[in-house]
């Protein structure tokens, strides 16, 4: 019996008799525990697929400096991180980028600015491939 007709049951809006002639509802149960639940099975496959290679990238638009513990998890665990600060006051954004600039030296990655207040953060096995010609500028990123 499934979930939806033991619960009618259980409210008497049915009879309890094992008796399911007219629909069997054990598609209702859901996924299996682990399988993630989507539309199209392509997506699924292309997941897999990211996670296998590692080509995941992260993206954090943080509310204030607290959320750069986060910023900090995802970086170590080898996934590059843009980091939006458009919506953050000044002085948590030059916070954020302090403590990213220490991150990314520590696990000898590098950061980028993408755009203005954002950033890139990446770690020490990927190579940044940008159209523009080098500048020769090095180290963290000045934010004066």
């Amino acid at each position: 019996m499934g979930s939806v007709r033991k619960a009618s049951a259980w409210l008497g809006l049915v009879d309890d008799s094992d008796d399911e002639r007219y629909y069997d509802d054990d598609y209702a149960e859901g996924p299996e525990p682990g399988d993630s639940w989507v539309t199209d099975p392509r997506v699924r496959v292309a997941d897999q697929a990211a996670q296998d290679q590692g080509t995941r990238i992260a993206t954090v638009t943080p509310d204030g400096f607290r959320d750069a513990r986060g910023i900090g998890e995802m970086f170590r665990e080898g996934i590059p991180v843009i980091v939006n600060l458009t919506t953050m006051e000044s002085a948590d954004a030059k916070r954020v980028v302090d403590f990213a600039a220490g991150l990314t030296f520590g696990l000898r990655g590098s950061i980028e600015r993408v755009a203005n207040r954002v950033f890139l953060l990446t770690p020490a096995d990927y190579q940044i491939v940008s159209g523009e010609p080098s500048r020769g500028i090095g180290g963290f990123f000045n934010q004066s």
